[in-house]
């Protein structure tokens, strides 16, 4: 688990380290430089033409560290110092003055970009306006170029807090990020200009940060960070879970397959599913494993003893209860979702269709409030962006703007784990650290992969996990099942059958 840190909370862990615990702010710089260019030469061998770009700030002053430390190793290095003279912090007047004796190159702008590597050392986290005039051109003239692009920190132009662009930004291919993850370059658009992230350490002591109990926390290394539930050499069926299904109307049933195969896939013992009769023979036959409950779905809103009978026992045998993939927002989805939420207490995964069918129902939704609930049983809501707009009454656009405030907003008021799908996906629950998802792809952005999603959680759920652990574990499992299926064709070729493939891969 890795902390992931606002421009703020950074600031702050630098301003820990140099006063609390006496580590000199050149000493971090000549760390961070250190660091920069291990990973420069790594990469890129020793035989590299290299051009810093350096700004009047903290960042820049690490630019030109680096210069030094490449001409120290032999490698011919240049400063092209963009920001004002006059304006230089301490540190950064400092190193200049140190590469002036050394008689590296120094321009004063960027007279040419004909370098192997630029290093961007512009603007570093606490950008707070548009990037105009001279700046622009700079980073234009820069993504212009054929050379390999590194950024310190940060890309120039990214906002650290939110990933939005301030007028105009750097991409690079490797950004060289210090001590922590910065949001910026984990949330889109930000994270699109960061390419790839390598998180470094400069001696900031842990300490900073072991205390936090607020924040956002991040997995970036799936083999210490996998947790899956243990399993018994002894278990049963039993042992494991039984999950109940309410999925899928007569028009979307393989929402249910695809959530009950999920479900199965991540090691549930027995999955029940409450479905459209419609569904029942292509259940049987693709899933035999499976037992299929059913009812009528014909327009009809009311709902007969039989099939009131048939769901209640369904609730009444499971260990946990998935509701929504496919359910569709006719009258007799809604009668179901009513009475499934009336007569379930165990933990549940709320999703699809079942929240559409909550945004239209206040009253409904308010159940799930603080001080409402009837029972402590865990419960997952999974919306995507547009079903979380509909539940928050906020555009979509203004979501995205500060998804982890809102996020915190909604789980602040009401008792769920909240897992708000997107490019990065965030989940949420009041007194626990947010955590952002960074596995996953583009190609995952295709029918299905939610319900697939629902169907690990529950999985996970009926094994024994929290609500915030299997919300968390399951959304980091998805994204890992889906960068192995592009992996193995590419992110065009994916469909949510692959995902569940994929699971195989990661258990192993």
């Amino acid at each position: 688990m890795e902390y992931v840190l606002t421009s703020a909370e950074m600031k702050d862990a630098d301003k820990a380290a140099i006063n609390d615990y006496g580590i000199e702010s050149l000493v971090l710089m000549e760390r961070a430089a250190l660091q920069t260019v291990r990973v420069i030469v790594d990469r890129f061998g020793s035989d590299i033409y290299v051009g810093v770009m350096a700004g009047s700030g903290n960042n820049g002053g690490d630019g030109i560290a680096i210069a030094r430390i490449f001409q120290e190793h032999g490698i011919r290095a240049e400063i092209n110092l963009i920001g004002d003279v006059s304006k230089l912090t301490p540190e950064t007047k400092s190193q200049l003055d140190t590469a002036r004796k050394l008689n590296i190159p120094i321009h004063y702008g960027m007279e040419h970009t004909l370098y192997d590597v630029i290093v961007d050392a512009l603007f570093g986290i606490g950008i707070a306006r548009d990037i105009e005039g001279k700046y622009r051109k700079a980073i234009e003239a820069v993504n212009a170029s054929k050379a390999k692009i590194v950024a310190v920190d940060i890309p120039s132009g990214v906002n650290a807090d939110n990933g939005s662009i301030m007028g105009c930004a750097v991409k690079a291919d490797i950004t060289v990020t210090f001590a922590y993850r910065k949001l910026g370059i984990m949330l889109y658009p930000g994270a699109s200009c960061a390419g790839e992230v390598i998180c470094v350490p400069i001696g900031i002591p842990g300490a900073v940060t072991e205390h936090k109990r607020k924040g956002v926390v991040t997995f970036t290394d799936a083999k210490k960070d996998l947790q899956l539930p243990v399993r018994s050499p002894s278990g049963n069926k039993g042992t494991y879970g039984k999950v109940l299904l309410v999925a899928g109307s007569r028009s979307m049933g393989g929402a249910c397959l695809l959530s009950a195969l999920s479900a199965y896939r991540t090691g549930a013992g027995m999955v029940r599913i409450f479905t459209a009769l419609d569904n029942r023979e292509g259940l049987l036959k693709k899933l035999p494993e499976a037992i299929v409950d059913t009812y009528v779905d014909d327009g009809n809103s009311d709902i007969t003893p039989d099939e009131v009978n048939a769901l209640a026992m369904g609730i009444e045998w499971a260990d946990v209860v998935a509701v929504g993939p496919g359910i569709s927002m006719s009258d007799k989805a809604k009668t179901i979702l009513d009475i499934s939420l009336k007569n379930c207490v165990k933990p549940m995964v709320v999703d699809a269709d079942a929240l559409n069918i909550l945004a239209q129902n206040p009253k409904l939704l308010k159940t799930f409030e603080y001080g409402r609930r009837k029972n402590d049983s865990d419960v997952i809501f999974t919306p995507h962006l547009g079903e979380f707009s509909r539940i928050m009454k906020y555009p979509v656009a203004e979501i995205k703007r500060n998804i982890i405030a809102c996020c915190k907003l909604f789980t602040k008021s009401h008792d769920v784990s909240l897992v708000c799908k997107d490019a990065r996906t965030v989940v949420a629950k009041r007194g626990k650290l947010t955590y952002l998802n960074s596995s996953g792809n583009d190609g995952m952005a295709t029918a299905g992969s939610g319900d697939v999603l629902t169907g690990i959680i529950a999985g996970l759920l009926a094994q024994g996990l929290s609500g915030f652990e299997a919300a968390v574990m399951g959304t980091y499992i998805h994204g890992l099942a889906g960068d192995m299926a592009r992996n193995k064709t590419s992110a065009y070729y994916i469909m949510a059958q692959d995902i569940i493939k994929s699971l195989k891969d990661i258990i192993n």
